[in-house]
């Protein structure tokens, strides 16, 4: 009786026990960047029309990528706000997480979108060389010189966000893969400007796309990896380990488990065998401890063992 009286004041019954440090937190990474998103999307979306008008005006397929490039950035930071709203919503009995994935999961189709486009832009690129159109350098310079403006004044309203939220880092590398296709565009201007040679227009435009590919596989794969529930890729998975067996008391560490909820917010799951259950309470401190300090885990789920009734339970099967 002593011993389940001792189990029961650590929270424990039938000698296991769990202890969530955290809460899953009610603001995301991306939520906390909400307004600059909203301000990104309002220049990106004004400057995106201007940029289809003067490519059509001027014939430019490396303006028209970079106001294709524009779309895409629209429809990202767009779904980025759309996906902070649903995080912001209440957890429920059907979603007890609420609906924080949304942030991944428009990541997700962001890179997506931006690989097809990609892939459209190389067929372009290749029509253009058989048959090279007519090109307006002056007027297709202006605009690729505004949109260099536009671009990087929204990549400064993003940048402190891109380290905290995939989500935002989404729309920072899509506003970067513009910027860089701004430059690509004035460089192309100025060639068909001063040597009158067109096909400048579609190599420029190939290459905006060659440059966005490495970096949109980069975020597919991120994305694909949290909903896969792998490990993050800042946690030493046996170096945990080795944390929670150094524990005092702690035998045998099994059904260990770490992954990403969403950007910024990270969960841990294990079972602890012990040797005593009459030190479970500290156990579970000095785990949460542990995972706390060494590894910035607060959302912990532990749950005891008693070493006696294991090796027990294994035998009976035996």
């Amino acid at each position: 009786m002593a011993a389940q009286r001792q189990w029961n004041d650590c929270g424990l019954t039938m000698g296991a026990g769990h202890s969530h440090a955290a809460a899953v937190p009610s603001g995301t990474a991306a939520g906390r960047h909400k307004s600059r998103l909203t301000g990104a999307l309002a220049l990106t979306t004004t400057f995106m029309a201007v940029e289809v008008i003067g490519g059509l005006w001027t014939g430019s397929l490396a303006l028209l990528a970079d106001a294709a490039h524009m779309l895409t950035d629209a429809g990202g930071l767009a779904l980025a706000l759309i996906a902070i709203r649903f995080a912001e919503r209440a957890a429920t009995p059907q979603k007890t997480y609420g609906y924080v994935r949304m942030e991944v999961l428009s990541a997700l189709t962001n890179a997506v979108v931006l690989l097809l486009l990609t892939i459209y832009i190389f067929y372009e690129a290749y029509k253009r060389f058989l048959n090279p159109p007519e090109i307006l350098g002056g007027p297709m310079l202006a605009v690729a010189v505004v949109g260099l403006a536009v671009n990087l004044i929204s990549m400064k309203l993003l940048s402190a966000g891109s380290s905290e939220s995939l989500n935002v880092k989404g729309a920072y590398f899509e506003v970067l893969s513009d910027m860089l296709g701004s430059l690509g565009v004035i460089v192309a201007a100025g060639v068909v400007m001063l040597t009158g040679w067109t096909l400048a227009d579609p190599i420029i435009g190939a290459g905006i796309g060659l440059f966005i590919i490495p970096r949109t596989w980069i975020l597919l794969k991120q994305a694909i990896h949290i909903l896969m529930e792998g490990t993050p890729p800042e946690v030493d998975i046996a170096l945990l380990e080795r944390k929670l067996l150094d524990l005092p008391g702690v035998t045998a560490v099994h059904d260990l488990h770490v992954w990403t909820i969403t950007s910024g917010i990270d969960a841990i799951s294990c079972h602890l065998v012990v040797a005593d259950m009459a030190q479970a309470q500290a156990t579970l401190l000095s785990a949460q401890d542990a995972m706390k300090t060494g590894f910035g885990l607060t959302h912990a789920t532990i749950q005891i063992e008693d070493q006696i009734l294991r090796e027990a339970e294994g035998e009976l099967r035996l």
